[in-house]
């Protein structure tokens, strides 16, 4: 029996503070939590705490676009950053896949700052639907 071994630990860095990206890291956690193999590390950037004191010199660049960091430290934003963590996850492995197919992963950074463009009104919405 081969053992498959356990990924590398994956930091997903999100902004606790945006209403969107709590709703969507609520449902990534649940969907992580199924899978014992995940490796994903949320840590929430908005507050300051002892777990994000290691990024004050790039906190408003990380609330800025979606970022994942790996073991030693190097970090993935954007398109990148979700295929990275939709690799982890159960029902999302076929998406990364797809993504990483030539030329997906361009047309998913360019859909991603679309999104980023118009995130500010979506936010002031899901804060309204929030109270």
């Amino acid at each position: 029996m081969t053992l498959t071994p356990k990924p590398e630990l994956l930091k997903v860095l999100y902004d606790g503070a945006c209403p969107l990206c709590r709703r969507e890291i609520a449902h990534v956690k649940g969907l992580a939590e199924k899978d014992s193999d995940s490796s994903l590390c949320f840590v929430d950037i908005s507050q300051k705490s002892s777990e994000t004191v290691s990024y004050p010199a790039d906190r408003d660049q990380l609330l800025a676009r979606f970022h994942v960091e790996k073991e030693d430290g190097s970090r993935m934003d954007g398109a990148a950053a979700f295929v990275a963590m939709w690799d982890r996850l159960p029902g999302w492995r076929w998406l990364a896949k797809f993504a990483k197919l030539p030329g997906m992963l361009v047309i998913l950074e360019i859909a991603y700052k679309g999104f980023l463009y118009i995130r500010p009104g979506m936010q002031s919405i899901a804060r309204r639907l929030d109270r």
